[in-house]
């Protein structure tokens, strides 16, 4: 979901171009299966004493940034940038013990500053897509920028992920936390309304990652925060996630036009290459080259309708689980969100790697991203994205890892 500009992972192909890259995706997972056990390189390292600790990670534009690393009575760390709050690392252990990084990302700002493709960070104002920039509220249409032409991707040409946040260590409820903080002043890169957003981070003792988000408006404006961490359970630079299982708790998604913008048609997974009701393979649907959605694209960057009792229901429920079978890491995603974006990590390039020092290519890595749907401000029938003075936008979601 993101522009070209900044080796995008999310950006329109050209029709003649999308089957050849389909093709190239299941090669590259051929070669990438063959070294993904040997690629991984768990941290022997001995584990910090549980709690907060904090060191600098660099400058930009003479800002300081620092990295944060939370650390539970299990050993599970997970490490979170100031810069666009983003998390850099995740350590969590395999059946056997033995700890990995599953969060992909770089181990220095300057790459983060250059070439991130969004990886670990906090984004908004608007996660992912708004059609061609634009939305109409109360009366007053606006323009944003285009950065994913023709649309507006992950809020603007500066986004949260492009922001320094403070932080301040808070009381967790069930292990360390940090909450990140910022004020986005009215029209910054477009959006009206003056924002107070806060993201608070707990790692518990359970080894989950909570995120919790919370907003306040002084003027009408719209929102929708989401985390976009790639992972891959069997480590970062491990190779491929075409053989993680996934089961996805949706049993519609939302179609996409050529620029993936949604068409507004709530769509059954049933009897197609969405259908993750039933835990599969993720490179299964990415084989079936028949899909237009697949095509258009090059794999799955679609937002999933998780299964509700009612439109108005915000509780805490499972939207995904996700397997990885040579190592036994499990992941499971609950939310409040009505949604979910899967992005199976098509635009991986090899041009940039992590710590591990592998290059991440297509399918490395996948995305969970819960949220409210993309382009909802101009789709009257989606979930509302709207939010008013006097009204508090909260979101709750949960990462939580175990073994098989």
């Amino acid at each position: 979901m993101h522009p070209t500009t900044r080796r995008s992972t999310h950006f329109p192909v050209p029709p003649s171009a999308r089957l050849l890259l389909v093709l190239a995706l299941l090669f590259a997972s051929t070669i990438s299966v063959a070294i993904a056990q040997s690629a991984a390189t768990p941290d022997a390292s001995p584990v910090a004493d549980a709690g907060v600790a904090s060191e600098p990670f660099g400058e930009v534009e003479g800002h300081p940034v620092e990295r944060y690393t939370l650390t539970n009575a299990n050993g599970m760390q997970v490490s979170i940038l100031t810069w666009g709050a983003t998390v850099q690392s995740i350590m969590v252990p395999d059946r056997d013990g033995a700890m990995a990084n599953v969060a992909l990302g770089f181990d220095n700002l300057d790459d983060y500053v250059s070439m991130s493709p969004y990886f670990g960070s906090i984004v908004g104002r608007y996660a992912n897509r708004i059609a061609e920039g634009q939305f109409t509220l109360e009366g007053e249409t606006y323009q944003l920028a285009i950065n994913n032409d023709p649309n507006t991707l992950h809020g603007g040409d500066k986004g949260f992920d492009k922001q320094i946040w403070t932080a301040a260590e808070v009381e967790g409820d069930g292990g360390p936390a940090l909450e990140f903080s910022r004020t986005s002043p009215d029209g910054e890169e477009g959006y009206p309304g003056t924002l107070e957003v806060s993201v608070t981070y707990t790692l518990t003792g359970s080894n989950e990652l909570r995120i919790e988000y919370a907003a306040t408006t002084d003027a009408p404006t719209v929102i929708n925060l989401s985390n976009h961490t790639y992972f891959n359970l069997a480590g970062e630079g491990s190779g491929n996630i075409y053989g993680h299982e996934l089961q996805l708790n949706a049993s519609h998604f939302t179609p996409v036009d050529a620029t993936l913008i949604p068409t507004g048609e709530i769509a059954p997974v049933a009897g197609t290459a969405f259908d993750f009701t039933n835990p599969r393979p993720i490179g299964d649907g990415i084989r079936d080259a028949s899909s237009e959605q697949i095509l258009i694209g090059l794999g799955y960057d679609h937002n999933f309708v998780l299964d509700r009792e009612s439109p108005d229901d915000t509780s805490l429920i499972e939207a995904a689980r996700v397997t990885d079978p040579s190592t036994g890491r499990v992941m499971t995603v609950t939310t409040t969100e009505p949604g979910v974006q899967f992005y199976s990590g098509n635009f991986l390039n090899g041009a940039f790697g992590g710590p591990s020092g592998q290059a991440y290519r297509q399918g490395d890595g996948f995305c969970l991203e819960t949220q409210h749907f993309p382009d909802s401000p101009n789709q009257p029938d989606f979930p509302t994205t709207e939010l008013r003075p006097g009204e508090k936008f909260t979101s709750t979601t949960v990462y939580a890892f175990s073994t098989d």
